[in-house]
């Protein structure tokens, strides 16, 4: 049986090429396989200090920091578990009276590795976390 790789679009973000990699490599034979293709990933988050409500701005920086280190999770999470989206148009007479969507992610991740935490600008936090092949190879074969 001959397997047939996708190819990834040149303009794709690092994050959908990557979690393309990893769906592929998962819908392929065993575990001992998918180790060895399974590429690493990363999240990023961002936080602005001045948007913390702490009475200093040393608390502000470090609940910023935090801030953004649970939104790279998310980053991650989204990427291994998916997201759930929700989305609803209304058209009366052709024309769009009311677009909402709503997303959602649910998961667990562990092993993240911290990669860097680096000040953006003067406001602005930024968190990259990485997970290894090993510990998505892990968490995949938990959910299976």
């Amino acid at each position: 049986m001959e397997q047939v790789t996708k190819p990834f679009a040149a303009g794709q973000p690092a994050a959908v090429r990557d979690s393309a990699a990893i769906e592929e490599s998962l819908d392929r034979a065993d575990v001992a396989t998918a180790q060895q293709i399974v590429p690493s990933i990363s999240g990023v988050g961002y936080a602005t200090i001045s948007a913390q409500p702490a009475k200093n701005v040393n608390q502000r920086r470090l609940m910023a920091i935090r801030a953004a280190r649970i939104d790279a999770m998310r980053d991650l999470t989204e990427q291994v578990h998916g997201l759930k989206l929700n989305s609803r148009t209304t058209v009366i007479n052709a024309l769009v009276q009311n677009d909402t969507s709503r997303a959602a992610v649910d998961g667990t991740i562990r092993g993240a590795r911290t990669v860097r935490i680096n000040p953006v600008g003067r406001d602005t936090y930024e968190v990259v976390l990485e997970l290894d092949r090993d510990m998505i190879t892990r968490i995949m074969r938990a959910l299976r």
